[in-house]
């Protein structure tokens, strides 16, 4: 298993959305969609589901506004995306890594960000870790320091490879449909699940 933050979930969805600075050059990544769909093709070929934790979820729904309830929708059909929340044994690991670093005698483990903050990205961390993930895509670099010290890889959306034209024109995302579905659309959402629905009785 892997995990996508909510940086990489958006980007998953919204791939027109503002990337992250590659750290090498300062500019944005560029190619966004050809890597996150190379990666995500590569771990279905390999049988490896990608966790979106819902501390991170509920990120990308803010940004989703309208659009969320289509886009849940969307992610509790898909064999690949697995929601998985912070549960008890998350938040016995949370209190592990605070205990730790409170006893070496800075609870934010060095990380210069407000506490909130560090709660938060210690979240993400623990899910990943109770659900026995080996990496986590992320470009924030407080996951990064605290991924290095939970022993966890982090990788950066300029990590991945731009991969050959051509294989990326012959693998889509399974989310197509999203991509179709503008955020901070108007109308009700029922509708809109409806209407898909109907399109789907009709393929």
């Amino acid at each position: 298993m892997v995990v996508f933050d909510a940086t990489m979930m958006l980007l998953t969805f919204r791939p027109n959305g503002k990337a992250p600075p590659d750290p090498e050059t300062g500019l944005p990544v560029t190619h966004v969609e050809s890597r996150i769909s190379a990666l995500i093709a590569q771990l279905e070929k390999q049988n490896v589901k990608i966790i979106l934790p819902t501390p991170a979820l509920s990120e990308l729904l803010v940004d989703a506004g309208a659009s969320a309830q289509s886009l849940i929708f969307h992610i509790r059909k898909s064999p690949t995306f697995f929601i998985e929340p912070f549960d008890i044994r998350a938040a016995i690991e949370v209190a592990l890594m605070t205990r730790k670093a409170k006893d070496a005698g800075d609870k934010r483990s060095g990380v210069d960000a407000p506490w909130a903050k560090v709660k938060y990205d210690r979240q993400i961390i623990a899910i990943a870790k109770v659900n026995r993930a080996t990496a986590i895509y992320s470009d924030d670099e407080h996951i990064h320091t605290h991924g290095k010290a939970a022993k966890i890889e982090i990788i950066r959306l300029a990590d991945l490879p731009i991969p050959i034209e051509e294989l990326v024109v012959q693998k889509k995302l399974n989310f197509s449909e999203i991509k179709e579905i503008p955020f901070e659309t108007e109308g009700s959402l029922n509708q809109e699940i409806l209407e898909y629905e109907e399109e789907q009785k009709t393929e």
